[in-house]
């Protein structure tokens, strides 16, 4: 249930970089080096596994904000960590802090936001 989710909830996740989370599979960039949106959909899947197992399986949380900065590249082989804090709540409205980090430290750090939803009420809505 919502009344689970609390700030503070916490998440810690791992992937390694592989060719197909290069900016030059995205073709977001020409170089086989860890892609921001790669990083982006890493840190939003954190955040909703965090809270996934609070809800009614009715519910979902889908993503409405980042603001994301990607501080250092990867290069392929590395083992990306990252974590997210649930740190407030409004409502359905979640937002997290998040970063993600490769051996030698901080890659990439910002707030990403959730907002929990009926999953028939929202389907509905774009059917």
């Amino acid at each position: 249930m919502e009344n689970k989710i609390k700030p503070g909830l916490k998440r810690h996740d791992t992937e390694t970089v592989t060719f197909d989370k290069t900016a030059a599979s995205y073709e977001s960039g020409t170089l086989e080096i860890y892609a921001t949106p790669s990083m982006i959909s890493f840190m939003e899947r954190t955040c909703l596994l965090s809270v996934e197992d609070y809800l009614p399986k009715e519910q979902t949380t889908v993503g409405t904000l980042v603001n994301i900065k990607h501080i250092k590249a990867s290069k392929t082989g590395e083992i990306i960590t990252c974590k997210s804090e649930l740190v407030e709540i409004d409502r359905r409205r979640l937002v997290f802090k998040v970063e993600s980090n490769d051996s030698e430290g901080l890659i990439g750090h910002g707030i990403h936001e959730r907002f929990i939803v009926d999953v028939d009420k929202f389907l509905g809505k774009i059917n």
